[in-house]
């Protein structure tokens, strides 16, 4: 049985846990979205529009139990939850279990820390940090970041939801492979794409798609204020270095140091989790979601400092708003957890892991040539 009907009420109608499960996934459309959040269910349609984080973040989440990513992103629930009231449509009854079925377990580091909200106690404070670590030290809006970011959290390696792996046609990865050499899509020789990769994908992705995504929302989504920070950004490092290098050294040194910053964070933010699995939403719960699209690195002072503790990818999904020195407590932990449930926890050495990117892109290619020629 469910409870169901409008706020405060209690109606009761007969409904088994799996005609529950697909009213639910019914009300997932553009315009009708509906979510479980600690078993009652919330009508987001008209709502998700006003949603601090965007309406395309919460939206990932229709039609599911989305209690642990609520838990996971907002630091005060209680605060949180008088919003929620309106919303609410219905609960579960008391023997009903939840959609998504029974739990398995629960400089750009700098920016990175305070939009996950991990430094300072209170959330303003990190998000004002992050706006002029964001802006006036990098050039880029805060805004765009965690537009992005939270996305990637929330659904990380889920093609339309994660902008980190919606990467075709340039690149073809997990599931995407197998679609498009089926279609006979060949924008580009994907069986080659382990090798160009090295001149378009580190080099590139800071210096051109970053740049130009990064003013395109600023302008459509009218982050007046973050352009502004932005523009001082390339205001200080042009005045500073104009003197001294002239025009085309000071465009010269800006290239190099975004190539050199783009190379760092490629390879360290995607050698946990381009090798994972990737493809379209398989509606698992919050544990078993991150962890199969995340992967550790072996742990040692340089790679901890190497990479902002990002080796610790698995706690970094699991605890977003964790502060990152905490990692290495908790991996005992999360990993005696997943061995109780049953669930991988992998952990690999740092070359491996660069390696690995490249053994997946090469792997997926293959994919798509023999579905491209034999399906």
């Amino acid at each position: 049985q469910a409870k169901a009907g409008a706020p405060g009420t209690r109606e009761t109608s007969e409904a088994p846990s799996a005609l529950l499960g697909i009213l639910i996934r019914a009300h997932d459309q553009p315009g009708d979205k509906w979510l479980v959040i600690e078993r009652r269910v919330y009508d987001i349609s008209r709502w998700a529009q006003r949603h601090p984080g965007g309406s395309r973040l919460i939206g990932h989440h229709g039609a599911e139990d989305a209690t642990d990513a609520f838990r996971a992103f907002h630091q005060d629930l209680n605060f949180v939850r008088k919003f929620l009231q309106p919303l609410l449509i219905g609960e579960l009854a008391p023997e009903e279990p939840s959609q998504d079925g029974p739990l398995n377990a629960q400089s750009w580091c700098l920016q990175h820390d305070l939009g996950h909200a991990s430094i300072f106690k209170k959330s303003r404070w990190n998000h004002v940090a992050q706006k002029f670590v964001m802006g006036q030290l990098k050039g880029f809006s805060a805004h765009w970041w965690n537009f992005r970011h939270f996305q990637h959290h929330a659904k990380p390696n889920i093609f339309h939801k994660d902008p980190d792996v919606t990467v075709a046609p340039v690149f073809l990865l997990g599931e995407s492979s197998v679609e498009y050499g089926k279609k006979k899509r060949r924008y580009l020789p994907y069986n080659q794409q382990h090798l160009y990769f090295f001149l378009i994908g580190p080099p590139l992705l800071t210096l051109v798609n970053f740049e130009v995504e990064n003013l395109a929302y600023m302008l459509v989504c009218m982050q007046w204020a973050d352009l502004l920070w932005a523009a001082s950004f390339y205001a200080r490092f042009f005045l500073s270095y104009l003197p001294f290098y002239g025009v085309p050294g000071v465009l010269l040194f800006f290239v190099a140091v975004r190539v050199l910053e783009s190379h760092w964070f490629v390879w360290i933010t995607q050698m946990n989790h381009i090798p994972k699995e990737i493809g379209h939403e398989k509606h698992r719960d919050w544990a078993s979601s991150q962890l199969a699209a995340t992967c550790n690195v072996e742990p040692s002072l340089f790679t901890n400092w190497f990479s902002g503790h990002l080796n610790f990818q698995i706690e970094h999904h699991l605890f977003p708003r964790m502060p990152r020195h905490n990692y290495s407590r908790v991996a005992p932990l999360v990993k005696s957890l997943c061995a109780k449930h049953g669930l991988s926890y992998e952990v690999k050495p740092f070359l491996t892991a660069l390696v690995d990117i490249v053994r997946s892109l090469k792997k997926s290619g293959d994919i798509w040539l023999d579905a491209y020629l034999h399906q």
